[in-house]
């Protein structure tokens, strides 16, 4: 266990932490617990890059405690009212999909596609909807829309990424080298 899988697994912790928050309506501070999450994120990740620490684990459990954190987001945003039934239907697919399809492949020996450029971008553009939604803001469910939109390119480069990872290598005829 190192640090950078230590800080992941802090994320996990803050998921109750955030449900307890939230369920007593303290928005700040369930705002507040989910950004120490996403700070938690980027350390880790810096952390592990830095210090030469990535590891199969870390690949693994950091992309799944981002989507549970936000899992746990959108549903309480959900029971709350705040996002509609729509929107929330269309994050959990792709995050699902992508938790499923990741864990799926795996296991099954395949290489993952380690997160990249527009997996955090994604990330960080889901953390200012929520927050834009959090503070009621203006157009605030129009900018969720267009941070899905984007969510959904997202997963089909990685699909593309992964396959290409993935491809058979091909084997020179006998006697051509």
């Amino acid at each position: 266990m190192n640090l950078p899988n230590l800080l992941t697994s802090l994320r996990f912790i803050l998921i109750p932490v955030y449900i307890a928050v939230f369920i007593k309506g303290h928005m700040i501070p369930a705002f507040l617990i989910m950004v120490a999450a996403g700070v938690t994120d980027i350390l880790d990740g810096y952390i592990a890059r830095r210090n030469g620490q990535v590891t199969t684990l870390g690949m693994m459990l950091d992309p799944l405690a981002d989507k549970l954190m936000l899992i746990t987001v959108i549903v309480s945003l959900l029971i709350s009212g705040h996002i509609s039934l729509a929107a929330a239907a269309a994050m959990f697919l792709r995050d699902l999909g992508m938790i499923a399809g990741g864990m799926f492949f795996h296991f099954r020996g395949k290489k993952t596609v380690p997160a990249n450029w527009m997996g955090k971008l994604t990330t960080v553009l889901f953390y200012a909807a929520i927050m834009l939604i959090f503070f009621e803001a203006p157009h605030a469910h129009s900018y969720l829309w267009a941070v899905i939109a984007f969510s959904f390119v997202t997963s089909i480069v990685y699909i593309a990424m992964f396959k290409s990872l993935n491809k058979p290598l091909t084997e020179t005829p006998a006697g051509h080298s």
